[in-house]
């Protein structure tokens, strides 16, 4: 499969046909850290391994870093070799619907140099509405080596960004948040409201239809039209999370430059001297 993203009848067609695929069930409320362990309990797809979204794929917040920092790659390949994945084992990443957790853990494989991990379109929801089954029986792991390849390629540091505004580097900043929080009119999770200066605002959730589902390439491309000019796309959000999905639709569009800021918003802001934009630019 050329795409990162998998349908339904796909992944049904796949595991009809005996292909040894890991699902990763990676559902995760902000609200609730629990929610994802208690909601993988209740019903799993037959088979899936359970990521604590927060536990597993975000370190505690220091002084910089931003609110949800990487793990160390040791530490994240440790867990999915536990988990039973190495770098030839098919992955298929899930959430509830197409939210910014189940884009993270994608992007993290992929970070670590895994080829073949792919996002089910609709997660659980979707799966459910098909009229196929779940269980609540734990998975038998075969545990297995996760030698990690990370890709420093697709990453950015604070250093790096400040090199794009200085006009150091031929790059264009995406803020993947919602517009109230681009302009500067609130910042429910910040100390700071605004946004890094010559960012352009593509809402996450601008990647997906009406029914929640992804759009299509060529729907994507459309989108994202006015950023080809551009030797790279350095994609950013509050705190790297909600961008993961930005750099998965980028990728869908065919773009083969894009990066993301993992630290985002809270990190830049997290240095005095950084510039802040508000409004429209």
């Amino acid at each position: 499969m050329s795409s990162a993203i998998i349908s339904v009848g796909e992944l049904k067609a796949r595991l009809a046909a005996g292909k040894k695929i890991v699902l990763a069930d990676v559902r995760f409320s902000p609200e609730d850290t629990g929610y994802g362990r208690s909601a993988y309990e209740r019903g799993h797809l037959p088979g899936a391994v359970f990521v604590d979204f927060k536990k597993d794929l975000t370190d505690p917040p220091r002084e910089h870093g931003g609110r949800s920092p990487l793990p160390m790659v040791e530490r994240l390949s440790e867990l999915f070799g536990w988990l039973g994945i190495d770098r030839t084992t098919a992955v298929v990443v899930y959430g509830d619907g197409n939210g910014p957790a189940a884009s993270r853990l994608w992007w993290v494989l992929h970070y670590l140099g895994h080829d073949q991990v792919y996002v089910l379109d609709g997660g659980y929801d979707a799966w459910v509405a098909d009229g196929l089954p779940v269980t609540q029986k734990l998975p038998v792991i075969e545990t297995r080596i996760f030698e990690s390849a990370p890709r420093s390629g697709l990453l950015v540091d604070v250093d790096d960004v400040r090199a794009v505004i200085n006009e150091e580097r031929n790059a264009l900043l995406i803020d993947s948040r919602d517009a109230s929080q681009f302009l500067g009119l609130e910042a429910p999770f910040d100390p700071v409201a605004g946004h890094i200066p010559g960012a352009r605002h593509y809402f996450w959730k601008d990647a997906l239809q009406e029914n929640g589902s992804w759009k299509s390439p060529e729907q994507l491309r459309e989108r994202f039209a006015a950023v080809a000019d551009h030797d790279e796309i350095i994609v950013y959000c509050g705190s790297g999370i909600s961008a993961t999905p930005n750099v998965l639709a980028l990728k869908e569009a065919g773009f083969g430059n894009v990066k993301l800021y993992a630290g985002s918003w809270s990190d830049w802001i997290s240095y005095s001297e950084n510039p802040v934009a508000t409004g429209e630019e």
